[in-house]
C-alpha cells in the first residue's frame, strides 16, 4: 500500500531523473570549458555564436502538414563543431537551449524552471556524445575535412547526426514518459521521427554549409548566406501562409463543426421537447379521455360512458350471446329543495355519497353512472330472472332511504327508480336509456319506489311529447279560449264575479279540458305565457263588462296562479302593465294561488304577497284545506279570501268529517278576517249548509257552468237568474250561527 499522491510520485521520479542527469551534464559542460580552443577564436566564430545563440530559435519551419520542424540551431552547432571542434559544439548547444527556454517563458509559454535545466543538461549530454562518437571513429572533424575524401566526409556527417539523434531521442522520451505517464517506447517511438529528420537535415545543412566556406571567402559566404535567408524568409513566409490558410481553414472546419454541433443539440433539443409535447398530449389526450367518460364529481362513469357499455352488450345480444342485462335509472326525490334550502355544496356532498352507496351495491360486472344533477344509472349484467332484479331495486331503495350525515346534520331522501330490460327489440343503446328515464317519471307520478317498463308507458310518453309540441304551437296561434264560472254571494245569490277557467281549442281534438294540459304546461314553463296571455284577456273582458252596465261595475275577475308564475321576479311588473294596458281597476282582480305553492317556501311567499298585494290585486289561497298550512304563517299571509276545495264540498253531509273540515275553515276565515269561497256547489241541500256555517260566497255546477264569453253575456242580461234556486222567504236569512248538526233541511 503506498500513501504517497500519485502527483508527488511523479515529482520523486523527475527529481532522481534530474539528479542522474545532471553530473553527465555538469561533467560535459567542465569538459567544454577546460578544452575551449582559444587560438581558433576569431571574427567568424563570434558571429557563428551570437547567430546559434540569440538568433537560430527564430529561423524554424514546420513542414506543412506534419509535425516535423527544420531549424538552423541543430545545423549551426553541426557547423561549429566541423570548424571549431566538440568542445565549441558543446558550448553553444548549451547556450542556444537555454536563452531558447528562457525566451520561451519571457513569451509567457509554461515551461518550468527544473525543466529549462534539464533540457540544457540533455544538450550538452548529447553534444558531448556526439563528440566523443566522432573522436572514437575519426579522432577529430579537422582530419576528415583535410583529407578532402567526400565518402569520409558523408561518414563523418552522419557519425555526428546519429549519436545526436539517438541519445537526444532517448533522453527527451524518458522525461516526457515520465512527465505523461506513458512508456518510454511508446514516446519515442512518437518522437523519433522528428527528431531524426531534424538532426539527419541540420547535419546535412552543416555539411553543406562546412563545404562552402572551404571553398569561399567569408565574404562570399556571407552573400550566399544572405541568399539563404531570403530564400528562408520567402520560405517561411510561404509556410505561415500556408499555416494561416491551414488554420483558417481549420478554424472554419472547426467553427463549422461547432454549427453542426450546434444544430445536433438544437435537433436532440428539439426531439427532446416533441417526446416532452408528445408526453404531454398524451396525458392531456388521457385526462380528456378520462373527462369525456367519466363524471367530475363522483368520479363514476358518466353518459358516454354508460352507452358505450350498453352498444357492446347490445352487440353481443345480436351475435347470438344471450345475457340478459337491465338498466335501472335513478332520480334522488326533492333534491331540488335540498340544494335550495342547505346549498350546491351539500348537494355536491351528498351527489357523491350516493355515488358512493351505489358503487358498493354492485357486482364488478356491473356498472354504476353518474348522468347529471341528481340522476344516476345502473347496468346490471348476467341476470337470471326479473326477480333478481326487482329485489336489487328494492335494496337500492333502502339503501338510499337511509340517514346521510352532511355537515353536522342527517339528512333523508328517497330514490324514483325505473327498470328496463335489454332485449333484442332494441336497436340503440339510446332506447334502453329512454324507456328506463320513461319508467322513472312513472315511479315518480305515482309514489313508487321502483315501476318495471312496459310498452304503455312508451305510448304514453309518446303521446305527452306530442301534446306537448302541439301546446307550444297552441301559445302561438292562440288557440285558448276562457270560459268563465260565476262567483255567487250565497247570502242574495247576487253575482259577484267570475273565475276565469281555460280551454284548449285543439285543431283535432276538440275542446280539451284543463286537467290534461295543465301540470305539462306547468314542467315545460309554457304556463308562464298562458298565465300572461288569461290574465290580459280575463281583465280585458271583465273591463268591457263593467262598462257595459252600472250593476256590472263592482264585479271581479279571478284568474288562477301557477306556482311556477308565482316565483316568477317579472310578474310584479307583468302584472301592473296588464291592468295599465287594459284599463282594469286593481280591485277588480283577484289572483288565485294554491295554498301548496306558498307553503313551499313560506318567508319567499310572503314576500312576493306582499308585493302583489302592493299593486292594489286581491289575493285567494286556492284549494285550501287540501295542503298543509301552518297557522303561524297563515295569519301573516296579506291575503283576502280562502277558498274551500270542492272535494270537502262534495262530500258534506250531516255530522261527517268533511262537514267539521268546511265549518273550521269558515270559523278560521272569520277569525282571520278573511272572506270565504266554497267551490263545486252542485247541490241545493250543500247551498243550505254553507249558507247555514256562513259561507259568504260559492260557485258551482248549482249556479253555471264555465260558459264561454258568448253566454256570459245573456248571463249578465238575465236580472232573475237563480232565483228559482230558494222559496222567497229564504232570501237574506244565514243562520251564521246555528249548529252544523242541528240543520234540518227541506226536501
Amino acid at each position: 500500500y503506498n500513501s504517497t499522491h500519485p502527483m508527488e510520485r511523479k515529482e520523486q521520479i523527475i527529481n532522481r531523473y534530474l539528479i542522474c542527469l545532471a553530473p553527465a551534464g555538469l561533467a560535459a559542460v567542465g569538459w567544454s570549458v577546460y578544452g575551449f580552443p582559444v587560438q581558433k577564436a576569431d571574427i567568424g566564430l563570434l558571429i557563428l555564436s551570437v547567430i546559434t545563440v540569440f538568433f537560430s530559435s527564430y529561423l524554424r519551419i514546420q513542414l506543412p502538414r506534419t509535425k516535423i520542424h527544420l531549424t538552423i540551431s541543430d545545423a549551426l552547432i553541426f557547423l561549429s563543431f566541423l570548424r571549431y571542434g566538440g568542445e565549441v559544439a558543446v558550448m553553444l548547444a548549451v547556450l542556444e537551449t537555454a536563452f531558447t527556454s528562457l525566451n520561451f517563458r519571457r513569451q509567457g509559454v509554461t515551461i518550468r524552471f527544473k525543466t529549462v535545466v534539464i533540457n540544457i543538461l540533455i544538450a550538452a549530454v548529447s553534444s558531448f556524445g556526439t563528440a566523443m562518437a566522432v573522436k572514437l571513429i575519426f579522432g577529430s572533424a579537422e582530419t576528415v575535412l583535410r583529407s578532402g575524401d567526400n565518402s569520409m566526409y558523408l561518414w563523418l556527417l552522419a557519425a555526428m547526426a546519429i549519436p545526436q539523434f539517438l541519445i537526444n531521442s532517448v533522453l527527451v522520451a524518458s522525461f516526457l514518459a515520465i512527465k505523461t505517464g506513458n512508456t518510454v517506447w511508446g514516446v519515442w517511438n512518437d518522437y523519433c521521427l522528428n527528431a531524426f529528420v531534424m538532426f539527419f537535415s541540420g547535419a546535412a545543412l552543416a555539411g553543406v554549409c562546412q563545404k562552402s566556406l572551404d571553398q569561399i571567402n567569408i565574404f562570399m559566404f556571407i552573400g550566399v548566406v544572405g541568399i539563404f535567408a531570403v530564400v528562408y524568409l520567402t520560405y517561411r513566409r510561404y509556410t505561415d501562409d500556408v499555416r494561416r490558410t491551414g488554420a483558417k481553414a481549420e478554424n472554419a472546419e472547426r467553427a463549422r463543426a461547432e454549427q453542426a454541433e450546434e444544430h445536433v443539440r438544437e435537433l436532440q433539443h428539439y426531439v427532446a421537447e416533441l417526446e416532452k409535447s408528445g408526453h404531454a398530449l398524451a396525458e392531456s389526450r388521457e385526462k380528456f379521455r378520462h373527462a369525456a367518460y367519466h363524471d367530475a364529481l363522483t368520479g363514476l362513469p358518466n353518459r358516454n360512458q354508460f352507452l358505450e357499455a350498453l352498444k357492446e352488450l347490445l352487440a353481443k345480444s345480436r351475435t347470438g350471446e344471450n345475457r340478459r342485462f337491465a338498466v335501472l335509472f335513478l332520480d334522488l326525490n326533492r333534491f331540488k329543495m335540498l340544494n335550495e334550502s342547505l346549498g350546491h355544496s351539500v348537494g355536491d356532498r351528498m351527489i357523491s355519497d350516493v355515488g358512493e352507496r351505489l358503487s358498493q351495491m354492485v357486482r364488478g360486472t356491473d356498472l354504476v353512472g353518474r348522468f347529471s344533477g341528481d340522476e344516476f344509472a345502473i347496468l346490471l349484467t348476467d341476470l337470471n330472472n326479473t326477480a333478481a332484479v326487482m329485489n336489487f331495486a328494492e335494496k337500492v331503495a333502502k339503501q338510499i332511504s337511509e340517514p346521510f350525515t352532511l355537515e353536522g346534520r342527517q339528512i333523508f331522501t328517497s330514490v324514483s327508480i325505473g327498470i328496463a330490460f335489454g332485449t333484442s327489440v332494441y336497436n340503440h343503446a339510446e332506447e334502453i336509456l329512454r324507456d328506463a328515464d320513461i319508467a322513472m317519471y312513472y315511479a315518480k307520478e305515482t309514489q313508487r319506489d321502483y315501476v318495471i317498463f312496459d310498452r304503455e308507458m312508451h305510448t304514453r310518453a309518446v303521446s305527452l311529447l306530442e301534446l306537448e309540441t302541439d301546446l307550444r304551437f297552441a301559445v302561438d296561434r292562440n288557440e285558448f279560449e276562457l270560459f268563465y264560472q260565476p262567483i255567487v254571494d250565497l247570502d242574495d245569490l247576487k253575482l259577484k264575479g267570475f273565475e276565469a277557467l281555460i280551454r284548449w281549442n285543439h285543431p283535432t281534438r276538440g275542446l280539451v279540458p284543463p286537467f290534461e294540459f295543465i301540470s305539462l304546461a306547468e314542467s315545460t314553463g309554457i304556463i308562464i305565457p298562458m298565465t300572461i296571455m288569461i290574465l290580459r284577456q280575463a281583465c280585458r273582458q271583465m273591463a268591457a263588462w263593467q262598462r257595459m252596465s252600472d250593476d256590472n261595475a263592482d264585479l271581479i275577475v279571478s284568474v288562477n296562479l301557477s306556482a311556477k308564475h308565482f316565483k316568477h321576479p317579472a310578474l310584479i311588473d307583468e302584472i301592473r302593465a296588464i291592468l295599465i294596458d287594459t284599463g282594469l281597476r286593481p280591485t277588480s282582480l283577484k289572483l288565485e294561488i294554491t295554498e301548496s305553492a306558498v307553503m313551499e317556501n313560506a318567508e319567499t311567499a310572503i314576500e312576493m304577497l306582499q308585493k302583489i298585494k302592493a299593486t292594489g290585486v286581491t289575493i285567494s289561497i286556492d284549494d285550501f284545506g287540501t295542503g298543509y298550512s301552518s297557522l303561524s304563517y297563515l295569519h301573516r299571509f296579506p291575503i283576502d279570501t280562502l277558498k274551500i276545495d270542492r272535494s270537502f264540498v262534495s262530500t258534506m253531509e250531516a255530522g261527517s268529517e268533511n262537514g267539521e273540515i268546511v265549518r273550521t275553515v269558515i270559523a278560521l276565515a272569520r277569525a282571520l278576517k278573511l272572506n270565504v269561497i266554497a267551490e263545486g256547489i252542485e247541490s241545493i241541500h250543500q247551498l243550505h249548509q254553507l249558507r247555514n256555517l256562513g259561507c259568504e260566497m260559492g260557485q258551482g255546477y248549482l249556479f253555471s257552468r264555465p260558459l264561454p264569453a258568448g253566454e256570459i253575456q245573456k248571463l249578465l242580461a238575465d236580472t232573475s237568474r237563480w232565483r228559482n234556486i230558494l222559496p222567497p222567504n229564504e232570501f237574506g236569512v244565514i243562520a251564521k250561527n246555528a249548529e252544523y248538526t242541528q240543520l234540518r233541511l227541506p226536501n
